[in-house]
Order: C-alpha cells, then sequence, then structure tokens
C-alpha cells in the first residue's frame, strides 16, 4: 500500500489520541548543527526535502518556529529556522522533532494513508471483537508493521498487508493468528 508518510522516528514520539486533523504529525528531527551561522541538520521522515519546505510554519519540540530555508546536501538535509543565528542555539535543537499540524498535509488518494493516522486506531478481528490499539507504525525496510497495544499484555507486531491486517473505515481488521 503506497504512503507518502514515513515510519515513526526513533525513539517514538508518544503517539497522539484524537481525530487526525487535531495531531502533529513528525517530518524530521534535528540531529545537530551545521556550520556557525545557525543552520541545522535534519534527519527527515518526510519522502524529501522539497515535502518539508513547502511549510513555512512548523513545530519544533512543540514551539512554532518559521522554516526559513531547507536544502538537500548530499544526503544530509540542511534547515534554517528564524531566530536561530549561532551554532549553539542550533545544537541545542538536537534530538527535537520538527511537526505541522496534519490538517496542512496534502490530500490523499484513495487507498494510501498517513502513519500519523493510524496511531490510536482499534485493532478487531472479522467478528468485530476488540483486540487491541494502533500504538505506533514501524517500517524497517520490508513493508508497515502494525504494533498493537493489547491490555496487560506484551506488544505485537503485525504485518500491515492483506489479508493479515487492512484498513477499513476507523479500524484495522487484523488476523488474530498472528498475535504473539
Amino acid at each position: 500500500m503506497p504512503h507518502p508518510s514515513p515510519p515513526s522516528p526513533p525513539p517514538n514520539p508518544p503517539p497522539s489520541r484524537g481525530r487526525a486533523s487535531e495531531r502533529r504529525v513528525a517530518l524530521a528531527a534535528v540531529a545537530g548543527a551545521h556550520g556557525i551561522q545557525g543552520e541545522v541538520r535534519l534527519k527527515l521522515f518526510a519522502q524529501s526535502a522539497g515535502s518539508l519546505a513547502r511549510h513555512k510554519c512548523v513545530f519544533v519540540d512543540g514551539q512554532p518556529m518559521t522554516l526559513r530555508d531547507v536544502r538537500a546536501n548530499g544526503k544530509a538535509v540542511i534547515a534554517r529556522f528564524d531566530g536561530i543565528a549561532d551554532r549553539s542555539e542550533a545544537e541545542a535543537l538536537r534530538g527535537k522533532l520538527v511537526e505541522v499540524d496534519r490538517a496542512e498535509l496534502p490530500p490523499l488518494e484513495e487507498g494510501e494513508y498517513y502513519h500519523a493516522d493510524l496511531i490510536g486506531l482499534p485493532c478487531v478481528d472479522e467478528a468485530g471483537t476488540r483486540l487491541g490499539t494502533v500504538a505506533a507504525i514501524e517500517n524497517f525496510g520490508a513493508g508497515d508493521l502494525i504494533e498493537l497495544e493489547r491490555e496487560g499484555q506484551k506488544r505485537s507486531l503485525i504485518p500491515f498487508r492483506d489479508p493479515i491486517a487492512r484498513l477499513e473505515h476507523d479500524r484495522i481488521v487484523l488476523d488474530p493468528g498472528f498475535l504473539a
């Protein structure tokens, strides 16, 4: 299933609960300072530097900031924020998430989803019996995995592909035979 949103960043931010339109989505994390004039290196979770650059207002560690510039620099992505003028200010942002409001993301085609839209959804079996809740979405290179949180039990990773698991309206229908 195609998906414009990347896997959750390590370490996983706490899952947002509530409606997708009321959430923020992490598009990058600050990896450290770049140079001495306040630029930062980013670990990008979005598809490209351009997909981040279209957002001028972002949230860094929950605080609104203006994104002045984003550019690819080889394999790295470099950004500049208003108000960050030197290396020490840039370095203070290390590890902070760069987020946008979910409502600011482009609309999706049929069958596509943003990972953030799945967090918090209930998981049920074919009969509708509740099995747990989506705690995170991971992707280690072979496709998306649902991290299923079940009350009083260990979390399980379930491949997010039909017929094992599928998105159906506002819930995930999955085969309980894959639960650990």
